[in-house]
């Protein structure tokens, strides 16, 4: 059995949706710990990205419904790249703002949400952003958390693209 035919049959099965969903709240907890524990503010670069690790969660929810069903696998499979990516993005122009402060080149005064969910005012205590963008308030092995949060992404742009071309191949 090779490598990609055992990639294949992981994806169908709900155990590897389940490891992705604790991946993400695991990060999740992660953030409100330096939020509410360390006293570290959000900024809104945080909450786009703390977002966008919801959106790996709610495509890895899709993909625990049925794993075993192609539109349910293929749709959590799509969701988790296209949040990965979308959550990459944020985070490298969040280390942008603070790599090269600019009073032209900024982040938002405050969180654009939908008019439709206004998570900031639903779960102030996690969607609120109070912080500075360009703040560097946190380093770990000399990167900042909007430098981690660029490798956590690709890493899970990487591992959703694998999964994702693994589908293409027949198993027996």
């Amino acid at each position: 059995m090779t490598l990609i035919t055992k990639l294949n049959q992981f994806s169908r099965r709900r155990i590897a949706w389940l490891i992705l969903f604790l991946f993400v709240i695991f990060f999740e907890l992660c953030a409100l710990f330096f939020q509410h524990g360390m006293k570290l503010a959000p900024c809104v670069m945080c909450i786009y990205e703390r977002i966008a690790m919801l959106g790996i969660a709610v495509s890895a929810l899709v993909g625990l419904i049925a794993p075993e069903n192609i539109i349910f696998r293929i749709a959590g499979l799509l969701g988790w790249g296209y949040t990965a990516l979308r959550g990459f993005n944020l985070a490298r122009q969040h280390v942008e703002y603070q790599l090269h402060p600019s009073p032209f080149a900024t982040c938002d005064a405050f969180v654009q949400l939908p008019h439709w969910a206004p998570l900031d005012q639903w779960m102030p205590w996690m969607f609120k952003a109070y912080g500075d963008c360009s703040e560097i308030s946190w380093q770990f092995l000399s990167l900042s958390m909007p430098q981690w949060l660029v490798i956590i992404f690709a890493a899970n742009m990487f591992v959703a693209s694998i999964f994702i071309l693994v589908q293409l191949r027949k198993i027996h």
